[in-house]
């Protein structure tokens, strides 16, 4: 399989006909958008093939599982419709693929508002188990073909427009990693978030810590306890104002119960 790049873009309501050029992709894409009706269009950008499907259903994860299954260049990455990209940004990608030929998953920087910001990579490193948790989807690129044999998919429990809040992307990338796929961290920085009002945050509030819970259960299983204590205690000072950390840490206990089922 040829090199080249496939954009996976998940949309909500969007003018499909002008998000190619909104998000200054420079590659092929392959386009969710969830909205109120069915349809296919497809048309050109800047050279690129911009092929877009209108469907019903909701879900982030949904979306992404749509697009990753007709993914068919060599490699794709996850985007989300607020995400304007950097000029260069697919060479650059390319670039760092053909240099670790033995990786197949890399996660990229993205600028995000600091309130948002979960990681960033000062420099190139393995991704393992016990730091894969804090990249989201939209920093992962990957081998379209390793993601295919792997059959690993995102999961439809998590995420905006699921029963629970987030943790699809945690969700997704453990699975590659049980898969015995390869992920690594790049310094390199492809776009930059725009500023938005978020579809699934509505503040630290009890379904926060509990659907937290959950996710942690289906993540660490019987370490779920001791990890949930290190997330509130490493983020206790801008979580734990309102609902103190003991508190919190009882919701989300009461969530990994829900995940046990």
């Amino acid at each position: 399989m040829e090199m080249g790049i496939q954009m996976l873009v998940s949309a909500v309501n969007q003018e499909v006909r002008t998000i190619a050029e909104r998000m200054n992709l420079e590659a092929d894409a392959i386009v969710i958008n969830q909205c109120d009706s069915f349809g296919y269009e497809e048309y050109e950008c800047h050279g690129h093939r911009i092929r877009c499907y209108s469907l019903k259903e909701r879900g982030v994860g949904l979306s992404r599982n749509n697009a990753l299954m007709r993914a068919e260049a060599g490699l794709c990455m996850f985007a989300d419709e607020d995400i304007v990209y950097e000029t260069g940004y697919a060479r650059q990608v390319e670039e760092v693929f053909k240099q670790h030929k033995d990786v197949d998953v890399v996660l990229f920087n993205v600028k995000v508002a600091p309130a948002r910001r979960t990681y960033w990579n000062e420099g190139e490193k393995r991704v393992r188990w016990y730091n894969y948790g804090r990249y989201p989807a939209y920093s992962v690129a990957a081998r379209t073909d390793a993601l295919h044999r792997a059959n690993v998919n995102f999961s439809l429990l998590f995420g905006g427009g699921a029963r629970y809040s987030n943790g699809e992307d945690s969700l997704f990338l453990r699975d590659c990693l049980r898969a015995g796929l390869r992920l690594m961290a790049s310094p390199v920085v492809i776009g930059q978030e725009l500023e938005r009002e978020s579809t699934w945050f509505h503040g630290y509030t009890d379904k926060f810590f509990k659907d937290r819970g959950v996710l942690y259960h289906f993540l660490y299983g019987k370490m779920a306890a001791p990890f949930s204590l290190r997330f509130l205690f490493a983020h206790r000072g801008e979580m734990c104002r309102e609902t103190g950390w003991r508190e919190a840490y009882g919701l989300m206990k009461e969530g990994i119960k829900e995940g046990k089922g």
